[in-house]
C-alpha cells in the first residue's frame, strides 16, 4: 500500500493520506483524492497512477508545475520510496508500506546477521524556496554586515553587485539543503531582489507589457496586462519583507508608512505612481499599488496608434492648446487621464513657463522651462505639510505662462478657476468624473470643498467664464482606453451651463473575440473659439469639423 505524507509548509501542519485506487488525483477541484486549496494549486493539478506494481507521478498541465528532487514534472516520473513531490506551498513524501529506501514498491532487505534491522540511510533536509530564502537572508545580514558598512555613498548597483557576490557564496554552501530542481542562479536573483531591490516586482516593473501592479498581500500579487487582470505565482517570504520593500520605495523621497501614518501616496525613479496602506486600515494586510509610467512617454501619433483618438481629434487639441484654451480631462480610474495630459501639455510652445503641481510628480514634459511642484505630507507631528492649494495660490507669484494641476480633487479647484479668470489662460487639470455634464458637477463640489460659502449660480458663471473646452476618457470593458466625447463649454442658459460636443465615440458593436467596435466621429458643430481666431487672420482646417 502507498502512502503520501502531506506537508503544509505554510502553516507548519502534516498529515498521511492512503493513495487508493489505480489512478490518485490531486488539486484543489472538489472530488480530488487529494484536495490542496491553495492559490498556486491548480484544479486538476497532478496524479499518481499505478502501473506493473510501481507508482508514476504525472503533470496534469497545471499553471504552476509540478517538481520533484530531479526537477519539473514534464512527463511520467517513476516514484520511489522517499520521493518528494512539491506542489505550491506542499511537501509530499511518498512511501510504500514494505519498502526499503530507494526501492520503488520492493520488498523489504533481509535484516542483518544478528536479526537487528538494518537502519535507514538519513537524507538530508531539504527546504522549500521560502525557507531557503530566509536561511540566506539571516546569512546574509552577517556576510554582508550592513550594521557596519557605509551605504550612503554607494549607487544601488554599486550594493547590488556587492549583494549578489555574498548571495551566490551563501549559495555555494547550502548544498544538500537545496532541492536539486531549484535553479541557484534563480534563488541568487531573487534574494538579491529581496534584499536590495523590490523583490518579487522587480520581474514585474521590468515587463513593458504590464500596467500596474497590485499587491494584495505578501503571498497574492496581481497585475495588469492590456487592461485585464490576472493573478501571479510570485510572493514575498511574508509580510515583513512587503513592509521593507514598501520602505524601500518611500526613503528617497522622505515619506514614510507606519501606524500612526498608514496610507501613503508616493512614486519610483522611473515616475510610476505608488500607493501604500497597511494595517490597521488594511484588514488584508499591507497593501502596495504601482501605476507603472511609461519608458519613453506616449505622444500624439501613439494615442492615434492605440486607437484612443483619430488624427482630427489630435489636431484640434493641439489647435486648442496654442491657443490658449482652458482644458479639463475628466474620466474614471485607470482611464488614461494623466496619460492624455502628459501628452496635450506637449503642444505647449516651447518659449512658455509652465509650471506643474502634483501629489506625485508624473507629468513629464519636453519643454525646457518647467517647474514641477509636489506636494509635502505632515510630519510625524502632523504639521507641516503643503496641500495643492498652497501650491496653486505660490504659483501664481511665480510668473507662469500656463498652471497645470495633475489632478483637481479638493479646495484648490476655486483657485484654479479664479487662476484662468485672471489671465492664466491655457491651463491644464484633470479630475474624476463619469462623463463631460459630471464633470461640471463634481468641479461645483471641489469648488465648495474650499470653504467659501458661494452661491451655485456664482460658481457656474465662473466655471462657465474659465473652462473651455472638456476631454472625457473611459476604459472600456475590452481594457482599451478611448476619448469618448470632446466637448466644449458655450454658455449660460438661466442656471445651467450648456454644452456642445464637437467630436464623440460611436460604438458599432462587440467582437466575436470581445474588442468593442466603433470610430470617432465629428458632429459638425465648430467651436466658438475657433470664430475668433480666424478673424484675427489665424488659417483653420475646418474640415476638421466635417
Amino acid at each position: 500500500m502507498a502512502r503520501l505524507k502531506v506537508i503544509d509548509k505554510k502553516h507548519n501542519r502534516s498529515k498521511e493520506v492512503i493513495v487508493t485506487g489505480p489512478e490518485f488525483t490531486i488539486g484543489k477541484m472538489p472530488g480530488s483524492h487529494l484536495m490542496l486549496n491553495r492559490f498556486n494549486v491548480s484544479r486538476r493539478h497532478c496524479k499518481i497512477v499505478e502501473n506493473n506494481g510501481g507508482f508514476i507521478l504525472e503533470d496534469c498541465g497545471s499553471t504552476n508545475g509540478t517538481f520533484t528532487e530531479a526537477g519539473k514534472v514534464a512527463g511520467k516520473v517513476p516514484l520511489r520510496e522517499g520521493s518528494q513531490i512539491f506542489i505550491g506551498d506542499f511537501l509530499l513524501v511518498f512511501s510504500v508500506d514494505g519498502a526499503a529506501p530507494d526501492d520503488a514498491g520492493a520488498p523489504s532487505r533481509q535484516a542483518p546477521p544478528g536479526g537487528a534491522p538494518r537502519p535507514k540511510r538519513q537524507e538530508p533536509e531539504r527546504f522549500t524556496p521560502v525557507e531557503l530564502k530566509k536561511k540566506i537572508h539571516e546569512n546574509l545580514l552577517d556576510d554582508l554586515d550592513l550594521r557596519h558598512i557605509d551605504i550612503s555613498d554607494q549607487s544601488h548597483e554599486q550594493l547590488r553587485e556587492k549583494a549578489h557576490e555574498v548571495v551566490e557564496k551563501i549559495v555555494s554552501r547550502l548544498g544538500a539543503e537545496k532541492p536539486n530542481w531549484l535553479r541557484s542562479e534563480d534563488l541568487v536573483k531573487e534574494v538579491v531582489d529581496e534584499a536590495v531591490g523590490l523583490g518579487p516586482l522587480e520581474e514585474f516593473l521590468a515587463d513593458r507589457t504590464v500596467d500596474e501592479v497590485m499587491v494584495n498581500n505578501w503571498d497574492t500579487i496581481y497585475v495588469e496586462r492590456s487592461g485585464k487582470l490576472e493573478r501571479t505565482n510570485k510572493r514575498f517570504t511574508d509580510n515583513k519583507q512587503l513592509l521593507a520593500v514598501i520602505r524601500r520605495i518611500l526613503a528617497p523621497i522622505g515619506r514614510r508608512v507606519d501606524e500612526s501614518s498608514p496610507m501613503v501616496d508616493a512614486r519610483l525613479a522611473d515616475g510610476s505612481r505608488v500607493n501604500a496602506i497597511i494595517p490597521p486600515l488594511s484588514l488584508t494586510g499591507p497593501t502596495l499599488t504601482i501605476r507603472k509610467f511609461a519608458y519613453e512617454p506616449f505622444d500624439a501619433d501613439d494615442l492615434i496608434g492605440f486607437g484612443t483618438m483619430n488624427q482630427r481629434m489630435s489636431a484640434f487639441l493641439r489647435l486648442s492648446v496654442e491657443n490658449r484654451q482652458n482644458m479639463i480631462i475628466s474620466g474614471g480610474t485607470g482611464s488614461g487621464k494623466t496619460t492624455f495630459l502628459n501628452v496635450i501639455s506637449s503642444f505647449i510652445f516651447p518659449d512658455e513657463r509652465i509650471i506643474t503641481i502634483e501629489d506625485s510628480a508624473e507629468l513629464k514634459l519636453p519643454q525646457e522651462h518647467v517647474i514641477s511642484l509636489e506636494t509635502k505630507p505632515p510630519n510625524i507631528e502632523g504639521q507641516g505639510e503643503i496641500s495643492i492649494r498652497k501650491l496653486v495660490i505660490n504659483s501664481l507669484r511665480m510668473r507662469p505662462n500656463r498652471i497645470i494641476i495633475g489632478e483637481c480633487r479638493g479646495g484648490e479647484a476655486l483657485d484654479m478657476l479664479q487662476a484662468m479668470n485672471t489671465g492664466h489662460d491655457g491651463s491644464l487639470t484633470t479630475l474624476h468624473a463619469n462623463s463631460p455634464r459630471d464633470a461640471l458637477a463634481r468641479l461645483e463640489t471641489l469648488v465648495l470643498m474650499a470653504g467659501m460659502d458661494l452661491p451655485a449660480r456664482a460658481i457656474r458663471d465662473q466655471v462657465a467664464s474659465a473652462i473651455n473646452v472638456i476631454i472625457h476618457t473611459a476604459r472600456l470593458p475590452d481594457g482599451k482606453r478611448k476619448v469618448m466625447a470632446i466637448t466644449e463649454l458655450t454658455g449660460m442658459e438661466g442656471d445651467v451651463i450648456t454644452l456642445q460636443d464637437i467630436y464623440v465615440f460611436k460604438q458599432t458593436g462587440i467582437s466575436t473575440g470581445g474588442d468593442i467596435l466603433g470610430h470617432h466621429e465629428a458632429t459638425g458643430s465648430v467651436p466658438k473659439f475657433v470664430h475668433g481666431i480666424k478673424q484675427r487672420g489665424i488659417e483653420v482646417d475646418m474640415q476638421l469639423f466635417g
